[in-house]
């Protein structure tokens, strides 16, 4: 009876499943008195979970509906009390009270919505979810028009009979309900974001009685929640939000700009320190144990299906099944494609964090004094909100927040700089007009003054801040034409607190040597390469990531070459061959590297290059075989006639080029063939290839001669697409 579209509109990582619109017992129809006792069951719990949870809007609506399923409460207790004749009752009435199960069921989804989000969300959706409270009154109305209450004659009393005609009388006669005093406080959200819009920024006093006087935000925490769920409206909507995601992220803007402006820090400052010393306690080794004491009573719902364990990061994923974020990434990175626990193919591989299901497991830890402190990393993860074109007034709100965040950093407590420092990294990580007034406000003094800072929090809020302004071009400049900044940032690559500053630091600089000119200039700087060697060698697979995609941007220069090969970088691209997700860049920048005669040498020396690039070209992806094959080929042109004896001796070589001929891709066929004429002019022709015709293809080719001058650097294939995602 109710259209599926009712709750269309309610697709969040909280809703229920589909389960929740399906009868969670067998509904026989010879089975009346099971039948009877779930409605009495549902209907009774309904009304005890709400009957003292009002929401913040949304009230009138909400007491209409509990007031109407009392009346059906009292209705069923009569025809439970009346004896055994109800155990006979019409298949008709039976089919009613089956549709009455369904409705209450929907009316516990719309209740549990009303209650569960955050006000201003409500507020903005205050007539549709109007609209949701008339069609489920609408639905009772009809239920109560076909229900044959004649049949229940001799099963109830009159009483029971009068309030039932009066209900179904009063709702025939209902209309849509739109609170007044909600709507005028929605119109005045709307108002004040378009004056920001306009460029008139509210004064204080205004904020301050709409946001704490009238709708009763009072600490910067609660500012918080509301931006996360609004947050997340934009992530589960995506393309049908209503209002849109653009005037979405203009309201988030205004919150997060009067969580400042209104709060100030204090309230953040006690949470970081319960994250210190959650951290302090990791080391420690007490976590684990603390949590194995009380495995035992974790509510199933906190545990990851994968890992069984609790989840400290919990995601959502396309199916809407949430894991915790480390166990469904090394699902999908073995290749799996399908959801875990139900089977289905995965729409995409995005992961939205579920905030809601992360407080209530930190709710629960500190209920049972359990430390827990969600991965910094993951607070605003770049696949989980969809860039949306910013609206004047979000940026307006953006500018305004900056100025008072820079503030902080001027002024400021050490803690409080490590706030703002984490504002300028999130309101860094989307959209190209942020990073540029960001860094135009005249922040960047200031983060390079964090990145020598003893806390660890604010060195590595300011290196992601650093490393998210940095994908703006304009930017770079800014950067590393600050005094001292450059350095500042080798700093912390070297000497960074945690893994994760270092790593960043590594994919600032990777950002940086995007611009030709600066690249020797990272390169001079004291411990660059090193540090970078080392964190190829020994990092975390994200951090050998980001070195090996610096490392590939620094090896373009001519310059650095001596000094890759002096720092042992190139010992280091030659291990990297080895490792999986960095290989295909590691034998780009040996492709790059070997084009010089002293790092041809080099590499040549290494014992276990020839064997890494050979591996490549029978294993590797096609752009990994594209550029083993690279390498090789410049490896013989500079490498001597020593070095080319070593290439062309290698076992199965030939097989491999002459499968490259055929089935590599255009770029690593021209190579391949021209890795073949290297063999005909030193005579390995005969030997090695038992008469096959090397000019197959390519007799008539006209980029031939070309090729066999020398090979070109943009044939070097690598992905090297610059994401915030890390941050």
């Amino acid at each position: 009876m109710a259209s599926a579209a009712i709750f269309s509109s309610l697709r969040r990582s909280r809703s229920p499943s589909l389960d929740a619109f399906l009868s969670p017992v067998d509904l026989d129809d010879n089975d009346v008195v099971g039948l009877l006792n779930t409605l009495t069951a549902v209907a009774s719990d309904l009304i005890l979970s709400f009957s003292d949870k009002t929401p913040p809007f949304q009230k009138r609506n909400s007491r209409s509906l509990l007031r109407r399923i009392e009346l059906f409460v009292v209705l069923l207790d009569s025809v439970r009390d009346s004896g055994e004749w109800w155990s006979n009752l019409p298949s008709t009435l039976v089919l009613c009270f089956k549709e009455l199960y369904l409705l209450l069921y929907r009316s516990k989804i719309l209740l549990d919505y009303c209650t569960q989000s955050s006000k201003l969300w409500l507020l903005l959706q205050n007539p549709s979810i109007s609209g949701h409270f008339h069609d489920l009154n609408q639905e009772i109305s009809t239920l109560l028009d076909v229900f044959p209450m004649d049949k229940l004659n001799s099963l109830v009393t009159d009483d029971v009979r009068e309030q039932i005609d009066l209900l179904q009388k009063q709702s025939r006669r209902d209309k849509l309900f739109i609170d007044k005093h909600d709507e005028s406080l929605r119109l005045k959200f709307f108002n004040l974001l378009n004056e920001i819009g306009k460029g008139n920024i509210p004064n204080s006093e205004d904020f301050h009685e709409f946001f704490v006087g009238k709708l009763g935000i009072l600490n910067a925490r609660a500012c918080r929640v509301e931006i996360e769920f609004l947050e997340e409206q934009i992530a589960n909507h995506e393309c049908d939000l209503e209002p849109s995601a653009s005037v979405l992220g203009g309201f988030i803007a205004m919150i997060r700009y009067c969580r400042f402006l209104l709060f100030g820090f204090e309230e953040d400052e006690a949470e970081m320190i319960m994250g210190k010393r959650f951290r302090r306690m990791k080391r420690r080794g007490l976590i684990s144990k603390e949590i194995a004491d009380t495995f035992r009573t974790i509510q199933k719902d906190f545990c990851c299906p994968i890992s069984l364990d609790l989840m400290m990061d919990p995601v959502i994923i396309s199916t809407g099944q949430t894991f915790d974020r480390g166990s469904i990434s090394r699902w999908i990175e073995e290749g799996h494609c399908n959801c875990p626990k139900t089977g289905q193919v995965l729409v995409h591989k995005k992961l939205v964090p579920n905030r809601a299901l992360r407080n209530l497991i930190m709710q629960w830890c500190m209920a049972h004094k359990i430390p827990y402190s969600p991965p910094e990393s993951s607070d605003l993860v770049a696949e989980s909100f969809p860039a949306a074109p910013a609206s004047r007034a979000a940026v307006g709100a953006n500018k305004a927040t900056v100025r008072l965040l820079i503030q902080q950093l001027e002024n400021g407590l050490d803690c409080g700089k490590a706030i703002a420092a984490r504002e300028i990294r999130f309101l860094a990580k989307t959209g190209r007009e942020n990073r540029g007034f960001i860094a135009e406000s005249g922040v960047i003094p200031h983060l390079k003054a964090l990145l020598s800072s003893r806390s660890a929090v604010a060195q590595e809020n300011a290196v992601t801040a650093m490393l998210n302004l940095s994908i703006y071009d304009k930017n770079k400049s800014r950067i590393v034409e600050e005094d001292g900044c450059l350095r500042a940032i080798v700093g912390v690559l070297r000497f960074g607190h945690t893994i994760e500053s270092r790593e960043n630091a590594a994919a600032t600089l990777f950002s940086l040597s995007a611009v030709h000119d600066y690249k020797k200039r990272i390169a001079d700087e004291d411990g660059a390469l090193e540090t970078l060697a080392g964190l190829l060698t020994d990092g975390t697979p994200r951090g050998k990531k980001d070195a090996v995609t610096a490392v590939f941007n620094l090896s373009t220069h001519t310059a650095n070459c001596v000094k890759m090969i002096e720092y042992g970088v190139v010992r280091a691209l030659v291990t990297a061959l080895k490792c999986d997700g960095i290989a295909e860049e590691a034998a780009g920048a040996l492709a790059l590297i070997v084009r010089q005669p002293v790092g041809a040498e080099a590499v040549g020396n290494e014992e276990a290059a020839v064997v890494g690039l050979i591996g490549m070209m029978r294993c590797g992806t096609p752009r990994g075989k594209e550029n083993a094959v690279a390498a090789l080929l410049e490896l013989c042109r500079s490498g001597g006639a020593h070095t080319t004896e070593r290439v062309l001796k290698a076992p199965s070589l030939a097989g491999l080029i002459q499968s490259l001929l055929f089935t590599g891709t255009k770029r690593a066929r021209r190579k391949a063939a021209s890795l073949a004429r290297v063999f005909q002019r030193c005579h390995y022709d005969s030997l090695h290839f038992n008469g096959l015709r090397l000019g197959y293809g390519f007799a008539g080719n006209s980029t031939a001669g070309n090729l066999d001058s020398g090979f070109p650097a943009e044939t070097v294939s690598v992905s090297m697409s610059m994401s915030v995602s890390v941050s």
